[in-house]
């Protein structure tokens, strides 16, 4: 393994799995709430527009969120049930097509996915005995000749890990909102 995936295994580990479960609640219900403040700011800008042809527009961003945090929630709930998980979510998952809903629907959809997702926390306990669950992890790593490249793999997660690797997918996205705000201006 590379550095960067160690380094972010042992974050997820130490943030998720070895965490008390109120405060992988709060970081997780944190992140949600920060970006659903900062969604909340955006309606008045070109959010289905994409700034260049390699990024996603802004409603892409939400889109991928809703299509990748919904099968999340039931993840989490098979997990705490002592269920299969199911198959991981894939990386860059988007709806087949975007739905003809404004903006505000699309976040106000985002919200009550979130909800699901803190709900479902609710109901583990630090002894829960849950199964593991298969996630697509991604990192970026620095090559010696200063390029980066995207390592992708599949991780089975203690659920506590899972739900803080949901608060950092969260915050990526919300720093690739503004990215996008930067590139519409």
């Amino acid at each position: 393994m590379r550095p960067e995936q160690i380094r972010a295994l042992a974050y997820l580990e130490r943030k998720g799995t070895k965490a008390p479960v109120e405060t992988v609640l709060r970081e997780v219900a944190g992140a949600f709430d920060l970006l659903e403040r900062r969604l909340d700011t955006l309606s008045a800008l070109p959010t289905s527009r994409r700034p260049n042809a390699k990024s996603w527009s802004l409603l892409e961003i939400v889109d991928h969120l809703i299509a990748s945090h919904r099968p999340a929630v039931d993840q989490l709930r098979s997990a705490l049930d002592g269920a299969d998980p199911g198959p991981e979510i894939p990386a860059g998952l988007q709806s087949a097509m975007l739905s003809p809903k404004g903006w505000l629907e699309h976040v106000s959809t985002l919200r009550a996915v979130h909800r699901d997702f803190l709900a479902e926390l609710t109901r583990g306990s630090d002894d829960a005995q849950a199964s593991e669950i298969p996630v697509v992890m991604v990192v970026k790593t620095e090559n010696p000749d200063g390029s980066s490249d995207a390592i992708e793999w599949i991780e089975r997660l203690h659920w506590k890990a899972f739900a803080i690797g949901a608060k950092v997918h969260t915050l990526e996205h919300l720093a690739q909102i503004e990215r996008t705000i930067a590139l519409l201006s």
